[in-house]
């Protein structure tokens, strides 16, 4: 019991002060989460649009900027819809936003570009 005593004496104040201090130091662990991953690898990328995704901008009155900033950048990847696994280039499926989502779009990540697909309109 005593053992147990002195280990929650040093452990409680020990991720306390380590809390403070990555916390200061704006550490955070969700780049490690395959959504997060996912859309770091995406924008690091150069951009291709299909005449099917281009099409569809224009009828929806959408900029290549607001799908880089906001829909890719902001938006959640659906793994159950997406082919992470598919060679050569995984097709993922994401949508924007996160709750009640409005748009939708396909894009195939290869090894030197993301080939966005198309782009949906939900609601």
């Amino acid at each position: 019991m005593k053992k147990i005593k002195f280990f929650l004496i040093g452990l409680v104040p020990g991720l306390i002060i380590v809390f403070f201090v990555l916390n200061k130091k704006g550490v955070s662990c969700s780049g490690y989460l395959p959504n997060s991953r996912v859309i770091a690898e995406t924008l690091s990328k150069d951009f291709k649009y299909s005449e099917n995704f281009k099409a569809e901008m224009a009828a929806l009155q959408i900029n290549e900027k607001f799908v880089k900033d906001s829909i890719i950048t902001a938006g959640k990847v659906d793994f159950d819809r997406s082919h992470a696994q598919k060679k050569p280039c995984p097709d993922y499926l994401i949508f924007y936003p996160e709750k009640n989502p409005r748009y939708e779009v396909t894009f195939e990540k290869c090894a030197e570009e993301a080939q966005l697909l198309s782009l949906k309109k939900i609601k």
